[in-house]
């Protein structure tokens, strides 16, 4: 079953989508499933490796906790921890 979207593009967008279909003879709607499922494709390649200047721009975009927020983190995790009834074996 066909799922139907209907979306709005800027004007300079649709002519060049209209243009892109006329000279290729196709209808713009192949093309723009086309671009859709480009979009949202798994990244090409065998390992789906980063650079490092796309890992650090990972890292930048990461939160950041102070030292003082990690500390607090750290107890909150041990508290939790601490609180939870030891564990059976399964076998008991």
């Amino acid at each position: 079953m066909n799922a139907y979207l209907t979306l709005r593009l800027p004007a300079d967008l649709a002519r060049a989508l209209a243009r892109w279909a006329r000279m290729r003879r196709l209808p713009k709607s192949a093309i723009v499933r086309e671009a859709v499922a480009r979009y949202l494709a798994p990244p090409e390649g065998p390992t789906g490796r980063v650079t490092g200047r796309e890992l650090a721009a990972r890292w930048a975009a990461l939160p950041h906790l102070t030292p003082r927020d990690a500390q607090a983190l750290a107890a909150d995790i041990a508290a939790a921890r601490d609180a939870l009834p030891p564990l059976r074996a399964a076998w008991e």
